[in-house]
């Protein structure tokens, strides 16, 4: 018999929201004003990151950087995409959510983003109701791949973590939900699993739909 869950904590970017493409390419525009290079390199080891970590990663790469004015353009060009665009979801993000709801599995969130952001972003495409509890990355001490946000997850749905799945895209992620003791489902993004990130994994889908059938063979 396979692992059986009470619930399923979720990330955001990169797993409902296709908002890593979108920051990868406001670093892009930004990076191009400045004459900066290689930050295609340096953003994949940002993913699933903390703003504060980000930004520490960003200063390691460019020292000599002015990372408060470099960070703040970032800020204003991704605001403006959301502004004009709205929040971009990924194919099927909805629908797993609905999907999950309807079978009675409790649902939560854990992202690294600001919690302010989350709660706005998640209201704004509809899904905030779909969550029994929402973790920011600064509600908690330390971020990914620290246990410490699926663990206060797990805490506000009165859960063991070992009850629980995490779906995550990023390394940070899957090290995060294994660390807290959970189960790890993987849903590459912009980064497929290398051989420690697959051994961390309980499952690797390559799709929500994919992911969903597993979650719910999981909960029954």
């Amino acid at each position: 018999m396979g692992r059986k869950i009470k619930a399923v904590v979720f990330d955001m970017d990169g797993v409902l929201f296709d908002t890593e493409r979108l920051c990868l390419a406001s670093w892009l525009e930004v990076a191009h004003r400045h004459d900066i290079h290689g930050v295609e390199n340096v953003f994949p080891l940002c993913i699933g990151r903390t703003h504060v970590d980000t930004l520490k990663i960003i200063s390691a790469h460019y020292p000599e950087l002015e990372l408060e004015g470099f960070d703040r353009e970032i800020s204003d060009v991704i605001q403006e995409k959301l502004r004009t665009e709205g929040v971009p979801l990924l194919p099927y993000a909805g629908d797993i959510l609905n999907a999950l709801k309807a079978e009675g599995i409790p649902l939560a969130l854990a992202s690294s983003t600001r919690y302010e952001t989350v709660c706005r972003q998640l209201k704004s495409v509809g899904f905030y109701d779909k969550f029994s509890a929402v973790v920011g990355g600064d509600l908690v001490k330390k971020g990914k791949p620290a246990p410490d946000i699926y663990l206060e997850a797990c805490k506000r749905l009165g859960l063991d973590p070992a009850d629980c799945a995490a779906v995550e895209d990023s390394f940070n992620g899957i090290r995060a939900a294994h660390a807290a003791g959970m189960a790890p489902v993987m849903v590459p993004d912009m980064v497929q699993p290398d051989e420690e990130i697959a051994g961390l994994a309980y499952i690797v889908c390559p799709s929500l739909q994919a992911a969903e059938k597993a979650l719910i063979e999981m909960f029954r």
